[in-house]
Parts: structure tokens; C-alpha cells; sequence
């Protein structure tokens, strides 16, 4: 599984770092990022919440 935020797409709502905070942070400008090694998800239930989350659908969450 790989998680992934869209740039292009993310309006910097922080849903993600509020919803699953181990796997989501927020960038200098406020957008959300990918933590570093978190890429695959580590495992954590609450990624799949973030990805409903996100009001403008910025996440995915994909098998490889």
C-alpha cells in the first residue's frame, strides 16, 4: 500500500495531520505532506479516515 497527497489538488485544510497525525504533517505553507517512511501507511487505521476526509479528495491510498 502506498499513501500519497496530490499538490496540485491540496488546499491545505489539515485534515490529514488532524485525522491520522503519525502518517500526515503540514508543510512550510501549510499543505499537507506525506511524513517521511510513512509512505506505506506504517500499518495506522486511520489513514483510510484522512483519505474520506480530505474535502477536495487530495489522498491516495493505493496498492502498489
Amino acid at each position: 500500500m502506498r499513501v500519497s497527497i496530490d499538490s496540485d489538488l491540496c488546499i491545505g485544510s489539515g485534515q490529514c495531520a488532524l485525522t491520522a497525525p503519525a502518517v500526515f504533517d503540514s508543510d512550510d505553507d501549510g499543505f499537507g505532506l506525506v511524513r517521511p517512511g510513512s509512505e506505506d501507511g506504517r500499518g495506522d487505521p486511520m489513514v483510510k479516515e484522512a483519505v474520506r476526509a480530505c474535502p477536495v479528495q487530495a489522498i491516495t491510498f493505493a496498492e502498489e
